[in-house]
């Protein structure tokens, strides 16, 4: 009867244990990323607060097993053993764990931002202690490893609280470029998403086959970007319709000799040529 009443009594510590531990742990790591979020950014408070949750977890496990009246230093060596035999058969596991330290360290890019690698474009989710997990603009879900972000090239697009668009345009070679960049300028300073400083640029590009090139260089904040260059192109268009300004589609000019004019070329339908039946020509 004794030994029934202590099995009873650890049984009983043992689920306290568990019921108690368990709920502490969620409760420490939730407050753990909350204060960690305020002073470092939830990235470090997404890996601070997972680690706790760990080593925590791992402590209560020790706990109950010496309650239950395990000896620790033979599982501790079998654990050490085969610890080691795990890190033999998972490198790329301990690299990845590595990796994403340093891409924590690094900062280079955090939650949040819009970030591209290897032509894909989408929002951090979540840096974890092995892969970095994104959401595309199409709503797909994207797990990269941290090794392949370590050792891929990354493109923070939303580091800094303002970026450049670079509108290209094109008009015909017989338009006068300074009214067009007249034109171009009041449509960005009419645009409420446009910054007017620093200031709109208008650069040339190329003299090509059938038109002149222009970049034209407009500032905005980081979260109008989609707005402000398709509200400039609609603008754009709209007054180069309205002010005669020829934006020219492709076309190829043919000269007989270095200073003539064109080839003039006339399009005709094609008529069948009169039949004949019974001997007779009768008209088409």
């Amino acid at each position: 009867m004794m030994d029934l009443k202590i099995d009873t009594e650890i049984l009983v510590r043992v689920l306290a244990l568990i019921l108690v531990g368990i709920p502490l742990l969620g409760l420490l790591r939730k407050w753990t990323r909350g204060l960690i979020t305020d002073r470092y950014g939830p990235h470090y408070a997404m890996l601070i607060a997972k680690s706790v949750f760990y080593v925590g977890f791992v402590i209560l496990f020790m706990t109950v097993l010496h309650e239950l009246g395990f000896q620790l230093a033979p599982l501790l060596g079998a654990a050490g053993i085969l610890g080691i035999a795990i890190g033999f058969a998972s490198q790329t596991s301990v690299s990845n764990i590595i990796s994403g330290f340093f891409l924590i360290g690094e900062k280079s890019f955090i939650i949040g931002d819009i970030i591209t690698i290897n032509n894909t474009t989408g929002v951090v989710l979540s840096i974890d202690t092995m892969s970095v997990k994104m959401r595309t603009f199409d709503n797909h879900f994207l797990r990269i490893p941290n090794e392949m972000m370590l050792k891929s090239q990354v493109t923070n697009i939303t580091r800094f609280p303002i970026r450049r668009a670079s509108i290209k345009i094109s008009v015909a070679y017989k338009e006068d470029l300074e009214r067009v960049r007249n034109i171009v300028q009041d449509v960005v300073d009419k645009n409420t998403f446009a910054l007017q400083e620093p200031a709109m640029a208008m650069h040339f590009d190329s003299f090509a086959t059938s038109s002149i090139d222009l970049w034209v260089r407009v500032w905005c904040r980081k979260e109008d970007f989609i707005f402000m260059v398709t509200s400039i192109n609609f603008e754009i268009k709209k007054r180069f319709d309205q002010d005669g300004i020829e934006i020219p589609y492709p076309h190829i000019s043919i000269y007989k000799g270095e200073a003539t004019k064109p080839i003039p070329f006339e399009m005709h339908r094609y008529k069948e040529p009169p039949s004949e039946k019974n001997g007779q020509t009768e008209s088409a």
